[in-house]
C-alpha cells in the first residue's frame, strides 16, 4: 500500500477499479488522456507496420519453392522497382529459381539496366519467359531475355527489334546515331557472351531490327527453349545445370511449390499510367479541371481532380520519351482558351484548337534520339481527335456562357435603375425625393410637376441624381417596383 500511495492511485470508472498513475498537476484531467493516446497510436503504427512486412513476404514465405514475377507493358523504373526486390525476396527466403513471365514492347534504358543488373548478379537462377502467345520481347525486353539464366519463349511469340526508334531518318547527325547504336551493341553483345548466346545475332537485332519467331530463336541460340505454359516450362528445366554467381546448380523443381509475387496496389495503379495515351488524357482533363476551378473558385472538386491528374500525368510522363515543346504548345491552347472567354470573337479558340492539335502530336516525338531499349511511343490519332473535341466543347461552352453573361441586363449598380417604376415621396417641382427598389433617391422631374404619391419611371441616372417622369395609371398597369 506504501507503493500505491507514493506513485499509484484507485480511480473509480462506472464501478470498475483502474489503477493509475498519479499525475502531480494541478489540473488532475490534463495530460491522463494525451500519454495513453500517443502509447496507443505507436502500438497501432507498430501493427500496421508488421502487418505490411508479412504481406511483403507472404508470397516466398515457402523455401525452396520457384516464384513467379510479371513483367508486362512498358519497363519503367516501377517494374524494375518490382523485378529487383523479387529476386531479393527469392534470395533471402531461398527460393530455387525466379520465374519473370515477360511481355513488353521495351521501356527506358535505365529502367532496363536495373533489371539486367539484377538478374545477372542473382544468387538464384533466374528464367526469362516470353509469354503467353502473341507476346513479345522487344527492345528493352530483348536485353532482358539475353541476361537471364535461362530463357524461353511460348508458341507463337518473338523477340528482337531492338534498333533506335527515329534514327536512320535524318532527324539526328551520323554521330549520334552511331554512339546510339555502338553503345547498345556492345552492351548486349556482352549481355549474350556472359550467358553463352547468339552474339552476332543480337549485334543484328539492334543494327537492322531483327526479330525471330520462337522456333527460329531457339534454332539460332538466342533463346533455350519452347514452353507452352509455367506448369511445361518447370518439367523442361528439371535437371538443368547452370551457372549461377560463378558456381554451377542443377535445378531440381519436381516437388517446388510455385508462389506468385505480384506487384503492390501503388505499383499496380502507376505501372499502368505509364501510356502515352493514359498520360495524355490525364494531362488535358487535368488542365480543364483546373481552368474550371479558376472560374468557379471554392468548388474544390475540380481543382483537386486537376491537381491528382496533373500529378499523375507528369508521373507517367517521367517515364516516356517526352518532348517539352508539345507540352508548352498544350499549355499555351489552354491559355488563348481562358484569354477567349475574356474577350469579345472566336479567333483565339482557334489560334487555341491549332495549338493543342500540333502539341498532342509533338507531345511524344522528342528531338534526341531514342535509345534502343525504347519502344516507339504516341498518341492515338483518334484519342487527339476526341480530346480536341471534349476541349473545344468545353471552351466553348464556357464561351457561350460568358458571351450570354456580358449581354445579361446589370442586376447591380446604377444601371439596373433606368426603366424601373417607383412613387413620389414628395412633389417633384422639379426636384424632390422618390422611392424606387426600396430605396430613396433624389429625382427631377422630367416634363410636368408631379405629385406626391404618385407613379413614376426612371428615364435616366445622371451620378445621385434621377430623371423620372409621371406614369399614367393604365401605363402602370397596377404594378409598381418601388
Amino acid at each position: 500500500m506504501s507503493r500505491l500511495r507514493r506513485g499509484w492511485c484507485w480511480a473509480g470508472l462506472d464501478r470498475a477499479a483502474i489503477v493509475r498513475p498519479c499525475m502531480p498537476s494541478s489540473s488532475p484531467g490534463q495530460g491522463r488522456v494525451r500519454k495513453p493516446s500517443q502509447a496507443v497510436l505507436l502500438c497501432l503504427v507498430a501493427v500496421l507496420l508488421a502487418l505490411l512486412a508479412a504481406w511483403s513476404i507472404a508470397w516466398a514465405q515457402t523455401p525452396g519453392g520457384v516464384l513467379e514475377l510479371e513483367a508486362r507493358g512498358v519497363v519503367d523504373p516501377f517494374l524494375a522497382q518490382y523485378i529487383s526486390r523479387g529476386i531479393s525476396v527469392a534470395e533471402r527466403y531461398g527460393a530455387r529459381l525466379v520465374v519473370i513471365r515477360m511481355d513488353t514492347p521495351g521501356g527506358l534504358d535505365s529502367a532496363m539496366r536495373s533489371i539486367v543488373q539484377s538478374i545477372l548478379n542473382s544468387r538464384v537462377p533466374v528464367v526469362v519467359y516470353v509469354e503467353p502467345q502473341g507476346a513479345r520481347a522487344a527492345s528493352a525486353g530483348l536485353f532482358i531475355a539475353m541476361a537471364a539464366h535461362v530463357a524461353a519463349m511460348a508458341p507463337g511469340t518473338n523477340i528482337g527489334a531492338a534498333h533506335p526508334v527515329g534514327l536512320g531518318e535524318g532527324e539526328v547527325s551520323e554521330t549520334m546515331e552511331s554512339k546510339v547504336v555502338n553503345d547498345a551493341v556492345a552492351y548486349l553483345r556482352s549481355i549474350a557472351q556472359e550467358r553463352g548466346r547468339n552474339a552476332e545475332w543480337a549485334e543484328e537485332a539492334v543494327r537492322q531490327s531483327a526479330s525471330l519467331a520462337a522456333t527460329e530463336a531457339v534454332e539460332q541460340g538466342v533463346v533455350d527453349l519452347i514452353a507452352a505454359d509455367v506448369p511445361s516450362l518447370l518439367t523442361a528445366l528439371e535437371g538443368r545445370s547452370v551457372s549461377v554467381a560463378g558456381r554451377e546448380v542443377v535445378l531440381e523443381l519436381g516437388d517446388a511449390p510455385l508462389d506468385r509475387y505480384p506487384m503492390t496496389f501503388l505499383e499496380t495503379v502507376v505501372h499502368a499510367l505509364v501510356d502515352p495515351n493514359i498520360a495524355y488524357i490525364l494531362l488535358s482533363l487535368g488542365t480543364i479541371a483546373l481552368v474550371a476551378e479558376f472560374y468557379n473558385p471554392g468548388a474544390i472538386l475540380p481543382g483537386v481532380t486537376g491537381a491528382v491528374s496533373l500529378i499523375l500525368a507528369f508521373v507517367a510522363l517521367g517515364s516516356l520519351p517526352v518532348n517539352w515543346g508539345g507540352i508548352a504548345l498544350i499549355v499555351l491552347a489552354v491559355i488563348l482558351f481562358v484569354l477567349d472567354i475574356e474577350v469579345s470573337g472566336f479567333a483565339l479558340s482557334v489560334a487555341g484548337a491549332i495549338a493543342f492539335v500540333l502539341g498532342s502530336l509533338l507531345l511524344f516525338s522528342p528531338f534526341t534520339p531514342s535509345v534502343p531499349a525504347m519502344p516507339e511511343v504516341r498518341v492515338s490519332p483518334w484519342l487527339t481527335v476526341g480530346m480536341t473535341a471534349l476541349v473545344l466543347g468545353f471552351f466553348g461552352l464556357a464561351l457561350t456562357a460568358g458571351v450570354r453573361a456580358q449581354r445579361r441586363q446589370a442586376l447591380v449598380g446604377q444601371g439596373v435603375l433606368t426603366g424601373k417604376l417607383g412613387v413620389a415621396e414628395s412633389a417633384l417641382d422639379p426636384t424632390g425625393v422618390v422611392r424606387v427598389l426600396s430605396e430613396t433617391w433624389t429625382a427631377e422631374a422630367e416634363d410636368a410637376p408631379v405629385e406626391a404619391g404618385a407613379k413614376i419611371q426612371v428615364t435616366a441616372v445622371e451620378g445621385l441624381r434621377l430623371r423620372v417622369r409621371r406614369v399614367q395609371e393604365q401605363e402602370h398597369k397596377g404594378g409598381t417596383d418601388a
